[in-house]
């Protein structure tokens, strides 16, 4: 849909509404009518040739000056500061995302929650808080649901109410509408930043210590079988991301996701997507379906963006056949939960297999389970990474490599703690030195904790 027909578009929603007499909060609902109107106008004016789009940054432009020209021509009588903020919020109903474009600008949000038209919610450092921002209505919340997902070529309607998408700065999107939201129209955008956080940031922020890092980095370098085990929001995709930089340049590397947004810098990255059926309810594809895929386009190392179904069973076949070094992430509470999961994952792949043949290919497929978790304070700590080690009977073994030991909460709330190794040397330690991968003698040493004294940094935190 072009720029010209969005305008319209949203333009014929706002005579509705005011044709029905609705309430406005907004007193300038009618100028913003009229002025919404007027650029339609002078938009049509313009010759074939030179027509704007609000993608492009030089359009954008244009965009901000002819609105600024139509306000000073049609609102005289309005203030200088008004009229400012009138530009500001056109502009961004034009070219952003209406009444949230700001804090899709703030580097403080880190997620912002729709709940309807009149409740949105953001978090920042780790917190929950409301706002003062508020949509016309639930149909000015639509429009901008439309207008995030028209792009990628998916749609929500009444038979589709949900959907997943992105924005072009890689930020997930998720909306979805009534009759399943009974508050309205609600969004839930997961920000990503775009300068994506590197390891030595997550060490800055204590999530893992040094050794730590340096262990994992070992591990990628490796290729060994790394899942990211953790609770909604406890950073899974983002340590994914980190994790992946440890990949060396020269190897041929498969994304697979449900909406694309992982950020990897490597030069050879193909990335797949996952695709919804049309509307007669047809041609979808899977992430099973891209993980079968992907066997067939010669990847060093697959990385799927979460296992979540049937697809477990293809993801931990490909890393039991020689895609060593593939990484994805998973919902569960604890490195146990996690291979709990994967079994009832792997059952819904409608498979009937036997439970220890399916503990089988768990166990010889996962390597490392990294467990995120979410702190009280909204901190998130990498909280265990533990050794899948094998099968003993039924039961797959697992060993703590580092945990992190939690020591009370300071004066202002915030999580103490220290990550400290076990004192357990990993059992596939001959692979690391086999790669050739060398590490400190003493970084499984449990004497070498991270924390708020860490003696090898002089007593100071990082």
């Amino acid at each position: 849909m072009s720029l010209l027909e969005r305008l319209k578009q949203h333009e014929a929603v706002e005579a509705e509404e005011k044709e029905a007499g609705k309430s406005k909060k907004d007193p300038y609902w009618d100028i913003k009518i009229r002025l919404h109107q007027k650029l339609i106008e002078e938009i049509e004016k313009l010759p074939e040739e030179n027509k704007i789009e609000a993608t492009r940054a030089e359009d954008q432009e244009k965009i901000r000056s002819m609105i600024n020209q139509i306000l000073e021509r049609e609102t005289p009588a309005i203030s200088r500061m008004e009229k400012v903020r009138l530009a500001a919020e056109l502009y961004d109903e034009v070219v952003g995302l209406g009444p949230i474009t700001a804090l899709l600008r703030d580097p403080q949000v880190s997620e912002i929650m729709v709940n309807g038209a009149d409740q949105v919610y953001v978090e920042k450092n780790g917190r929950l808080e409301k706002t003062a921002i508020r949509f016309r209505d639930d149909e000015h919340v639509l429009h901008i649901i439309e207008k995030i997902v028209a792009p990628l070529g998916r749609r929500i309607d009444e038979s589709m109410p949900m959907v997943d998408a992105r924005l072009p700065d890689g930020s997930r999107v998720n909306a979805i509408i009534p009759p399943v939201a009974l508050n309205g129209p609600t969004i839930t955008i997961r920000k990503f930043s775009q300068d994506p956080f590197t390891i030595e940031d997550l060490i800055r922020f204590g999530s893992l210590s040094v050794e730590m890092a340096k262990f994992l980095e070992a591990c990628v370098k490796a290729r060994l079988n790394i899942v990211v085990s953790g609770g909604t929001g406890s950073g899974k995709t983002t340590f994914l991301n980190c994790l992946s930089s440890f990949i060396p340049p020269d190897e041929r590397i498969i994304t697979i996701e449900d909406a694309a947004e992982l950020q990897l810098r490597q030069p050879h990255v193909v990335s797949l997507e996952t695709r919804p059926p049309n509307i007669e309810g047809r041609g979808a594809i899977s992430i099973r379906d891209l993980v079968r895929n992907s066997l067939r386009m010669r990847p060093n190392r697959i990385i799927v963006g979460e296992v979540r179904g049937g697809e477990a069973l293809d993801m931990l076949q490909a890393m039991n056949t020689g895609h060593d070094g593939s990484l994805t992430t998973g919902h569960a509470n604890s490195p146990r939960d996690m291979l709990a999961r994967l079994e009832t994952m792997v059952l819904m792949a409608g498979m009937d297999l036997p439970v220890r043949a399916i503990r089988e290919q768990i166990a010889g497929a996962i390597d490392l389970i990294v467990q995120q978790s979410r702190m009280r304070d909204g901190s998130r700590k990498v909280t265990h990474l533990t050794e899948v080690l094998g099968l003993e009977g039924d039961t797959i073994v697992t060993q703590d490599i580092f945990v992190y030991e939690q020591e009370g909460v300071d004066d202002y709330g915030r999580v103490k703690g220290v990550h400290r190794a076990t004192g357990i040397r990993p059992k596939f330690s001959d692979q690391l030195k086999g790669a050739g991968v060398v590490l400190p003698e003493n970084i499984f040493s449990p004497f070498m904790g991270f924390g708020s004294a860490n003696p090898r940094f002089g007593g100071k935190n990082l």
